[in-house]
């Protein structure tokens, strides 16, 4: 079966697409676990804290009396500041909505929103605050009195403390989840590698057999595994193949056919069209002698014309009929342009009315038979359309590799609807007249014979009026041969 390079394009998007979800997903989980783990350490660190603060307070609270004074106060903040000493936390006690008591002179960092809230609380509260670019705990537990447990606390210990430890375990922990998260991202990469491989591979058969099939191999064909959507694809293309090799094995053996009987008509018709020209040229003979009644030289004039237009046209399908076949050769010599085109003029009686411009001895390895072909047809063009008092203009140049011929008319140059087609089979250059001189097919065959050196015609108008017909040549063209069978893009005459 098929294989080709990888697409990369497709390859890459979905290893980028991969690797942006696994990665996304180790973030985000990586975000979660820490924002988890972060709340859960500094909790426990307040409930620590409170269950500490309740167990001090609870053994110490009774022996203060019913009334205390600033003195009371502040040896009770003395000895809690003694008991927690190894969180270094600092402890401040509020009477009855009084001042802040503490043990010494500093009153510790409190945020102003926790005092604000804790003079009216019944529960404990924790608020967490920055202080010196640090993070701290700060802790408010409203201590009720005993004769009134339902009334309001009228003493509130205040305490706060650094949690210096507690960020190193976050610190930790964000660095093991950054840790965590890298190689899930790099793993990602390799799975991606290998899904997209996968995932490609049927796609890559399926390119390699659409170039393939671009390339005029019809019977290419994938294969398919898997009942999967690219195996559906995969039938659904075979399918099509088969359907399209179908239809292009029809149509060239219908063109087969067609041009089988256009050169068998033609060669069946060469004979007694030879015959026949051979009788009106007795009879054409005898017409200009007088020895015929007029209405019937007359007769004679219009069946001879239309028999030579026949035998032109049955000679012209002859020689399409050949380059169909890919049986049109080349018989290359050396030949003098300006010789040849002398000849040219000569044999068909327009030196009068072409004028050429050629270098001397301007020479080219080309097929002296069918370059006669192709200036016969393009000067006969331009005179052909060219008006009532044509001329035409045949002009020559050649550098190191390459002749170029222009023939040029002062006509009224070619329609612009007509101009794409010009060099198409059975094109002449008024439609409206269903009779004219021309089959339609000397163009046509010219461009075929151009091809068959390696050169080609083109066709164009001149700014000053009339057509410009440009024939290129190669100064030396390949060792001839054969050319394959022309298709839907052949050229004819206007």
């Amino acid at each position: 079966m098929i294989r080709l390079s990888l697409a990369r394009g497709l390859r890459a998007q979905l290893v980028a697409a991969f690797f942006l979800v696994s990665a996304l997903s180790a973030l985000v989980a990586a975000a979660v676990t820490f924002h988890q783990g972060r709340t859960a350490i500094v909790e426990r660190a307040q409930a620590d804290a409170l269950q500490e603060l309740r167990a001090h307070l609870t053994a110490r609270t009774p022996d203060l009396p019913a009334e205390p004074a600033v003195a009371d106060l502040r040896a009770l903040a003395l000895q809690l500041d003694r008991a927690m000493g190894t969180r270094g936390w600092r402890t401040a006690l509020s009477y009855r909505g009084g001042p802040l008591v503490t043990a010494g002179a500093q009153t510790p960092p409190l945020p102003a929103p926790l005092r604000s809230r804790a003079a009216t609380a019944t529960t404990a509260l924790a608020q967490r605050f920055h202080h010196v670019r640090s993070p701290w705990l700060a802790v408010a537990l409203p201590v009720t009195a005993a004769a009134r447990p339902d009334g309001p606390a009228p003493l509130v210990v205040f305490a706060s403390f650094p949690l210096t430890s507690q960020q190193q375990d976050v610190d930790t922990l964000a660095a093991a989840a950054r840790a965590a998260a890298l190689p899930v991202a790099v793993a990602s990469i390799a799975a991606a590698l290998l899904a997209a491989r996968r995932l490609l591979r049927p796609v890559r058969r399926l390119r390699a057999a659409a170039v393939q099939m671009a390339g005029g191999r019809l019977d290419t064909r994938v294969n398919v595994t898997g009942e999967d959507e690219l195996a559906d694809l995969g039938r659904t293309f075979n399918t099509m193949a088969a359907t399209l090799q179908a239809d292009a094995d029809t149509l060239r053996a219908m063109e087969a056919r067609a041009r089988r009987f256009a050169a068998d008509v033609s060669h069946e018709l060469r004979t007694p069209l030879a015959a026949m020209s051979a009788v009106t040229e007795v009879l054409d003979a005898d017409a200009a002698g007088g020895r015929l009644a007029p209405l019937t030289a007359e007769a004679l004039h219009l069946v001879s014309d239309e028999t030579r237009r026949l035998a032109r046209l049955v000679e012209d399908l002859i020689e399409v009929s050949r380059f169909d076949a890919g049986a049109a050769v080349l018989h290359l010599d050396e030949i003098d342009l300006g010789e040849l085109v002398t000849n040219t003029l000569a044999l068909r009686h327009w030196q009068e009315r072409v004028r050429t411009e050629i270098p001397a001895g301007l020479r080219a390895r080309l097929d002296p038979r069918r370059v006669d072909v192709i200036l016969a047809n393009l000067v006969g063009n331009a005179l052909r359309h060219g008006g009532a008092a044509a001329s035409a203009l045949i002009q020559a140049q050649a550098d190191t590799d390459r002749l170029v011929v222009i023939v040029s008319d002062d006509g009224p140059g070619i329609p612009a609807g007509l101009l794409p087609h010009v060099f198409d089979r059975f094109t002449k250059g008024d439609a409206a007249r269903a009779r004219t001189e021309g089959s339609g097919l000397g163009l046509a065959i010219a461009a075929e014979n151009a091809r068959l050196h390696g050169g080609m015609l083109t066709a164009a108008n001149s700014p000053r009026g009339g057509a410009v017909l440009t024939l290129t040549l190669p100064i030396t063209p390949g060792s001839g041969g054969t050319r394959p069978p022309i298709g839907s893009d052949d050229r004819s005459d206007r």
